[in-house]
């Protein structure tokens, strides 16, 4: 497993995987500018200010404009990773094939469902926000043992979402749940260490790409040791 991870951050200077995140990260960017721009002409549809009573004038205009700019602030800080990671899977075959191609080359070409990954990268930002949100009742019950929680909850589901998503374009959606359920623990162990970093503010951006190859490298790996039974 440390392997795995070790190789995956060699790698990380990839041109490949920084352009990855280069294109993950101004859609990102974009994203939330087009959100504000909205907003903002959202904003200049009402009037310029309003009289109220005891109260008077209010400029109802510059005020929406400030919170429009400050709501997409906050947002941002909290949404930027998971949009990411929502933009970085939709090219996760690029990572995966760059691994591939430097170190197990002579592959036959992969499947490339890109339907089927972009519907399961969206089920899996559903679930892992979802588990997340239920996760904090428990954080707020046991603050000490809540960054454990974290990394057991995430590293779970970076796990079972990325092994699952590497494994189907070789083996299909059958052929990856069998080999993920055989390797769950050790599945489990690689998530829990992507899950680490997650934490961090702007390091966190980096999880996706150092996930996806990790558990290539994991796929290969544990696919050659004991190949599922059809």
């Amino acid at each position: 497993m440390i392997r795995d991870f070790s190789r995956a951050l060699a790698q990380l200077g990839d041109p490949k995987f920084l352009w990855v995140l280069v294109k993950a990260l101004g859609l990102t960017i974009g994203l939330f500018a087009t959100a504000f721009y909205l907003l903002v002409s959202l904003g200049s549809l009402l009037p310029g200010s309003v009289s109220l009573p005891w109260i008077g004038d209010i400029p109802l205009g510059d005020w929406f404009d400030g919170l429009a700019f400050v709501g997409v602030l906050v947002s941002s800080a909290f949404l930027m990773f998971p949009v990411a990671m929502l933009f970085i899977g939709l090219f996760l075959e690029e990572i995966a094939d760059a691994v591939e191609a430097r170190y197990y080359p002579g592959l036959p070409a992969a499947r490339h469902n890109i339907v089927a990954m972009v519907m399961e990268t969206l089920r899996f930002l559903g679930i892992m926000m979802v588990a997340n949100l239920l996760a904090l009742i428990i954080y707020f019950a046991s603050t000490l043992l809540a960054p454990v929680i974290f990394w057991l909850v995430n590293g779970y589901l970076l796990g079972r979402e990325y092994f699952q998503l590497v494994a189907m374009r070789r083996l299909g959606l059958r052929g990856a749940d069998k080999l993920r359920k055989r390797y769950r623990w050790q599945i489990w162990l690689a998530g829990i260490l992507m899950a680490v970093p997650l934490s961090v503010p702007v390091l966190n951006l980096l999880v996706p790409l150092l996930g996806v190859a990790t558990f290539t490298h994991q796929f290969h790996r544990l696919s050659a040791k004991h190949p599922p039974q059809s």
